[in-house]
């Protein structure tokens, strides 16, 4: 990698992503983007032509990856190409946000609940900023308790009751009618700086050792949700990080400069994760 940041580093970073992807000027965006999809869709929609709503942060958003190469339009072309239809897709992911931003956002944007509706397909990419948010209290030493994780653990319960409430959302905006739902569990581009740390002495070991089990949490709030809604995900987790989660993704050549986010190759995997669980319930 060219760059490397540090986590105060990318704080910042992220807080300027913020600002310029503010809420209003994208909302109005795909206001616009999702207009112009309706208006040149026919009235009376073909078989052949399908809706997908991608929901996420930045990593559906495809932040920092060459324009066009992120997973949402790989993704994209990988259904036209494996089934022939014509896919219109309306990118509803949003650098910075968490689970609570895209659970409020879908249960009460009006926007985003009409995109849901109408979809076909549907992913849904979301956690990595809950836990970022959290490790950097931890490393701040803000995060409280004797041990300076109790924010982990409420992080790691607030993502879990979020989570369900965007899939249950997600299939009842649907109300039934056969849709392609996918989710993705969450990559650590951490590994080898957490592994070099150790913020908060005399406990489990270094950052990683400690951080690690939270993660290992998360995704498996992902896997047990997503299992039990027969919503299949993909195993990022474990293309980024290795089956033990001890790889670090910058290692395989996965992650853009800013050692975070996913570049062209990173995204491809993703995408070839999604495409490899099929369309079931259509094989289009």
């Amino acid at each position: 990698m060219i760059l490397a940041f540090s986590t105060r580093g990318m704080i910042k970073i992220k807080t300027k992503l913020r600002k310029i992807f503010s809420y209003k000027r994208f909302c109005l965006t795909i206001c616009g983007a999702l207009l112009v999809t309706q208006l040149a869709a026919p009235r009376a929609q073909a078989a052949s032509n399908v809706l997908y709503t991608a929901l996420g942060d930045s990593i559906g958003f495809g932040l920092f990856a060459p324009i066009g190469d992120g997973y949402v339009p790989t993704y994209d072309r990988f259904i036209q190409a494996d089934s022939g239809v014509n896919v219109n897709t309306i990118n509803l992911c949003v650098p910075g946000w968490t689970s609570s931003d895209l659970l409020r956002a879908i249960k009460g944007n009006l926007l985003f609940r009409i995109s849901v509706a109408t979809s076909t397909i549907v992913t849904v990419n979301i956690g990595g900023n809950d836990l970022l948010g959290s490790r950097s209290a931890y490393k701040d030493r803000t995060c409280g308790g004797a041990d300076n994780q109790d924010c982990l653990r409420a992080g790691v319960a607030v993502f879990s009751a979020n989570f369900n409430a965007i899939l249950a959302e997600v299939r009842l905006l649907r109300a039934g009618r056969n849709t392609i739902i996918r989710t993705m569990d969450i990559y650590n581009p951490f590994v080898n700086e957490d592994r070099a740390q150790d913020t908060w002495p005399n406990d489990q070991g270094n950052d990683f050792q400690v951080l690690k089990p939270y993660l290992d949490a998360i995704n498996s709030r992902i896997a047990a949700t997503a299992t039990a809604r027969n919503i299949p995900f993909a195993h990022v987790y474990m293309a980024f990080n290795g089956p033990n989660g001890d790889i670090d993704p910058n290692d395989l050549g996965l992650l853009a400069f800013d050692n975070l986010h996913p570049n062209g190759r990173g995204h491809r995997l993703i995408a070839n994760l999604l495409r490899g669980l099929g369309y079931s319930p259509f094989e289009l």
